[in-house]
């Protein structure tokens, strides 16, 4: 007995449902022999294709079956997953619209509109968030809403752990509100999913290059190049760790790369200006940080790097105008002493008067208290230190440390092992000093060195815990510490200067020559640089008498100078700044 097209039906799906998928499209294709258009035939035909990934295969059967009865639920999503599966978005979302037109549960259709929105990495497909969510990302991010980006950006992450997208802009605003730290991970992760994306790995190093991880922060840079040869940004990036790491011809040709791809990268003419200033090209640096400002009139940062050339070029009135534009950093710090040493008295004044009633407290406004004390006679409060003198703490090493092995061993690896750089010091007669952060380039080398440092400065803050000085009562809460070391022969001597960037400042004497005379080779600390000092003024002084095995403390307001020395041998000194967060 022969039989008819719903008993052939059931035996398929009968057959199908045990597995038998030959019998099932035996069944399935003798009904469509008779009734080609047979909606449930060619559906479950559709589902066999899939079943062997032949998603193509099923595509038009799908379609047919629909065409018969688009009002049965299964068609729709069986023929939507196979768009998507083979990659024809544009046409799964117009029947996603169609699909829920006819009735389609919500559900299901939020399902497969999630799965529409994901992406292919490798052979893993990975949920993605729609376009909404990104754009809208995007938009918080551009229009500086940073809060808000971050609380999308953190539930994108949630969501689509392995996507790619939430990870990046998470890591771009933490290192755009300063948290640099808290960027590492997102930046890593980035990274991770997407190893391609040459603008993950730039952003990774600018975080690296922030968190002095310089050597990881080159390489980060040097891989985003690598896979996007003309991305300028990153040659920009690359051209400021350079800088850092004290490499600072690679620096310049690196950034003036960048420039060459995109000449009005404002950022990278103003990294350049830092990198000229840093090589003595005082001309060339204002050059390039006055291209900077012309491209980007109110790039902050640049009107900053450019009041530093103009000081260093002893252009006081030009940094005066800069760092009048800016609030930046210590720029109204800066004005002050442009200021103070145009001998512009009343507007001093008034500038320091303004800073007090702040509440703003900085070594540069705490020695211009000072200086200004003496070259006027006029006394302000001094939230800083008024009597930093009084804060001057010498001590010995060598009695508490295995000196030669920590210290003087690691200075001499260091020195004679080309492990750093040096830089330009005008300051400096016949000698060298290191450039960059000695304790960023060779940080597990200089471990133990650190701790010493770190301990000493406790002990210093607890020597003078009663003091009611700003220096004490303000202590930062965190702190870094910035180190170089300087080496001179016969006759070398370092000129008068202080560290604005600091809190307090040290020294430890490595090796210090014997003295022919007795102050030979001695620290000075002092209230005013003796080419500023009024006429007729006293400077006071407090003169230190070193020997190897010595550490000296004191406020970074002081000005501090050498006393030139003689002797055949060398006289190496590891100078600090400790630093606030």
């Amino acid at each position: 007995m022969e039989l008819t097209v719903d008993q052939m039906l059931q035996q398929g799906v009968t057959a199908h449902n045990a597995g038998n998928l030959q019998e099932a499209e035996r069944l399935y294709r003798t009904i469509l022999q008779v009734q080609p258009k047979h909606p449930d035939a060619n559906h479950n035909l559709g589902l066999i294709a899939v079943s062997m990934k032949q998603s193509g295969v099923a595509l038009p059967l799908f379609k047919s079956a629909i065409d018969v009865n688009p009002n049965i639920e299964q068609f729709w999503l069986s023929y939507i997953e196979a768009l998507i599966t083979e990659r024809q978005f544009d046409n799964a979302k117009r029947a996603l619209k169609k699909g829920k037109k006819k009735g389609v549960a919500k559900e299901k259709l939020k399902t497969l509109t999630r799965k529409l929105a994901s992406v292919k990495v490798g052979n893993i497909l990975v949920e993605a968030p729609s376009q909404v969510e990104i754009q809208k990302l995007i938009n918080h991010y551009q229009n500086g809403q940073y809060g808000d980006a971050e609380t999308l950006a953190i539930s994108i992450t949630e969501q689509f752990p392995e996507h790619q997208f939430g990870w990046k802009m998470l890591g771009a605003v933490l290192r755009q509100t300063n948290r640099i730290s808290e960027s590492l991970v997102p930046s890593q992760k980035s990274v991770e999913l997407a190893p391609q994306d040459a603008e993950a790995h730039n952003n990774l190093g600018a975080t690296l290059k922030e968190l002095g991880r310089l050597e990881e922060a080159e390489a980060s840079a040097r891989q985003a190049i690598a896979l996007k040869s003309d991305f300028a940004g990153a040659y920009s990036n690359l051209g400021a760790t350079l800088q850092a790491l004290g490499r600072l011809d690679e620096s310049e040709e690196s950034l003036r790369q960048a420039i060459a791809l995109k000449s009005d990268w404002a950022e990278a003419h103003n990294n350049l200006g830092i990198t000229l200033n840093e090589l003595g090209r005082l001309e060339e640096s204002e050059a390039s940080s006055r291209q900077a400002i012309a491209l980007k009139p109110d790039y902050v940062a640049a009107h900053y790097n450019l009041g530093l050339v103009f000081i260093a070029s002893g252009k006081y009135e030009e940094a005066i105008e800069h760092f009048s534009l800016i609030k930046y950093e210590k720029s109204k710090s800066y004005l002050l002493m442009c200021l103070y040493l145009q001998d512009k008295k009343s507007l001093f004044f008034d500038q320091l008067d303004t800073l007090i009633n702040q509440g703003e407290i900085s070594p540069i406004i705490g020695s211009l208290g000072c200086r200004s004390v003496l070259s006027y006679g006029i006394e302000r409060p001094n939230l800083f230190c008024k009597e930093p003198l009084k804060y001057v703490l010498k001590t010995d090493l060598k009695n508490q440390h295995d000196f030669g092995k920590i210290f003087v061993n690691t200075a001499i690896t260091i020195l004679n092992g080309n492990r750093v750089e040096y830089r330009a010091q005008a300051l400096l007669t016949n000698g060298s000093q290191t450039y960059g952060n000695l304790f960023d380039l060779e940080p597990d080398f200089t471990e133990e060195i650190q701790k010493i440092i770190r301990a000493e400065v406790d002990n210093y803050r607890f020597n003078f815990k009663d003091s009611e000085e700003g220096l004490i009562k303000n202590w930062p809460a965190d702190y870094s510490i910035s180190g170089w070391l300087v080496s001179m022969k016969n006759g070398g001597e370092l000129r008068p200067h202080m560290h604005e960037e600091g809190w307090i400042s040290g020294s430890i004497y490595i090796n210090v020559p014997p003295k022919l005379k007795t102050d030979s080779g001695n620290l000075v600390v002092c209230i005013e640089d003796e080419k500023f000092l009024r006429k007729g003024v006293n400077n006071p002084k407090v003169i230190i008498d070193v020997v190897t095995g010595s550490l000296a403390l004191f406020p970074a307001s002081l000005f501090h100078y050498t006393i030139p020395f003689e002797s055949d041998e060398e006289r190496i000194v590891l100078a600090f700044d400790v630093i606030p967060k």
